[in-house]
């Protein structure tokens, strides 16, 4: 075929017009990943959640999600991509009004993880009928493209929404928003998007979905407890069963005629490379823009509405940012465009470690424009770039892959690097608690920022300026150590990129370069790896 495609497989009008459609889950679901950093403070103060509780309402949604849309793909290529959508989306929008009627931080958390199920039952689904819409490999590349965009756009637009929402309304506004979107899809899809399922559906091998979970949830919950609990003992036995159940997962897709996720894919350096590396970019951004958030509105005591315009510069950067590196990446190596970005995230970082909670609002949002839009080059070129270095024929499980890791990305970054905060945060408010404080008091301090801030609105005047004092200093500290630790990450990430992707020549040229060892599966893959 050649490179711009026969005319009976370029899309028309209609495949457009469902490209719109499912931008839209795309945008919401990466959306609802960051929507709740702005209004964690206000969910807290009605809910009441420890500080455990609050950082698995925030990402048992994104755990979920990434650990289930193997599974779903699976799913999806049986049941049917559009049926899978629309049963999701439907989900999404039952579950999201729920949610918002909620009370009980145990149940709020029950609420985010079944929305991180209808999220994993929709996302590989997006991903799917791009590939049967779109099979001229120029148009191809252009949804991708916007449909990557789409999910830049989300992870951007998430706070600012929610600053605008609860500058009117509540905290359960964040929730309510999700409904009239998931409306249109349970809609439009059955009018604008194919019904037949794929040629092959493979079977539900729902026990390594079961593996799969029991490899995640472990370690996530180990990595928490490390910040928070009194003996390591517990948080390391965690961590080492997610382990032993990771080894018997792989062991399991090596086995299987019909793995689950294909570990086989890694074997491809184009695959192993730009995952490896996007995840190390989303992980330190996910924890610090947590933290960064709440910076905003607990330390410099932004409104949410301001906070969310205090972030808007950089998310319209990281938009431009996203739809740009696709054509830079025409001129130049994929590998150093990721490589490039990963290094500004590195500058960006170090500035937030030169923060301080005096510091002047102008300085900290500079920073904040030089790191955030870094992320968009890794973000932007990663699925393209997963799914076109393999064989047509494994196109489907790359793209799982791909959008599994830019998931769990976010989500470990505000486990890890949120925890790291965390931790930092308790040392430093233990030595600085001013005297006569109540237990409840105190332990609501060294709980988390938010019950400092809580703490000192029922306290006297000079007692409690002084408490909101150190927790704000303890708690910027704990920023401080949270970017220098992104820093490093990011570092190691532009070093892989430049290494690992630097045989994948930009997408625009008319050659493969597959390196001595490697061969191309066929001339119209740019990047020229095979299994």
């Amino acid at each position: 075929m050649s490179s711009t495609g026969s005319p009976r497989l370029r899309a028309g009008g209609r495949q457009w017009a469902a490209l719109g459609l499912l931008v839209l889950p795309a945008l919401l679901l990466f959306m609802m990943l960051t929507i709740l950093f702005l209004a964690i403070p206000y969910l807290a103060a009605d809910l009441r959640p420890s500080g455990t509780q609050t950082l698995w309402i925030l990402d048992i949604y994104g755990f979920l999600m990434a650990s289930l849309l193997v599974l779903m793909g699976t799913v999806a290529d049986r049941f049917g991509h559009r049926n899978l959508l629309i049963t999701g989306a439907l989900l999404f929008g039952l579950v999201s009004a729920a949610a918002a009627f909620t009370d009980s931080p145990e149940l709020m958390i029950v609420w985010r993880a079944l929305l991180g199920v209808a999220a994993a039952m929709q996302m590989p689904t997006t991903l799917g009928l791009i590939f049967t819409m779109f099979q001229d490999p120029k148009q191809r590349g252009v949804a991708i493209g916007t449909w990557a965009a789409a999910i830049s756009a989300g992870v951007a637009l998430g706070p600012l929404l929610s600053g605008l929402l609860l500058e009117a309304f509540s905290w359960r506004a964040t929730f309510f928003v999700a409904v009239p979107v998931m409306a249109v899809v349970v809609i439009g899809a059955p009018l604008l998007l194919p019904g037949r399922q794929g040629p092959s559906a493979g079977r539900l091998d729902l026990f390594s979905a079961l593996l799969m979970l029991l490899t995640l949830l472990p370690l996530i919950y180990g990595v928490k407890s490390f910040a928070t609990s009194d003996s390591p003992l517990v948080p390391a036995l965690a961590v080492v069963v997610g382990l032993l159940f990771g080894v018997v997962f792989v062991v399991r897709q090596l086995r299987s005629a019909e793995p689950l996720l294909d570990v086989r894919l890694f074997k491809n350096r184009t695959v192993s490379g730009a995952l490896g590396v996007f995840i190390l970019s989303a992980m330190g951004l996910g924890g610090v823009y947590l933290m960064f958030t709440q910076y905003l509105q607990l330390v410099k005591a932004l409104s949410p509405l301001k906070t969310g315009f205090a972030i808007l510069p950089a998310a319209l950067v990281l938009i431009v940012v996203a739809m740009r590196s696709p054509v830079l990446a025409r001129r130049v190596r994929p590998g150093y465009v990721i490589a490039t970005g990963l290094a500004v995230q590195v500058v960006g970082y170090i500035l937030f470690t030169l923060v301080d909670s005096t510091t002047g609002l102008p300085w900290v949002i500079v920073g904040f424009i030089v790191l955030y839009p870094a992320v968009s080059p890794s973000m932007a070129l990663t699925t393209d770039l997963v799914v076109g270095s393999v064989p047509p024929e494994k196109a489907g499980a790359a793209g799982g892959l791909a959008s599994t890791v830019n998931d769990l990305g976010i989500s470990l970054g505000v486990a890890v690097i949120g925890s790291i905060g965390t931790a930092v945060y308790r040392d430093g408010i233990d030595d600085k608690l001013p005297d006569g404080l109540s237990d409840s008091a105190a332990s609501a301090a060294r709980e988390n920022l938010d019950g400092a801030v809580a703490a000192a609105r029922e306290l006297p005047g000079q007692v409690g300026d002084q408490l909101l004092v150190m927790a704000r200093e303890a708690f910027t500290s704990g920023l401080n150590v949270a970017a220098g630790t992104a820093a490093v990450i990011a570092a190691a990430g532009a070093v892989a990129a430049a290494l690992s992707l630097r045989h994948v020549p930009p997408t625009g040229s008319a050659v493969p370069d597959t390196g001595p060892a490697e061969a191309s599966p066929a001339p119209s893959v740019p990047a020229a790896d095979s299994d």
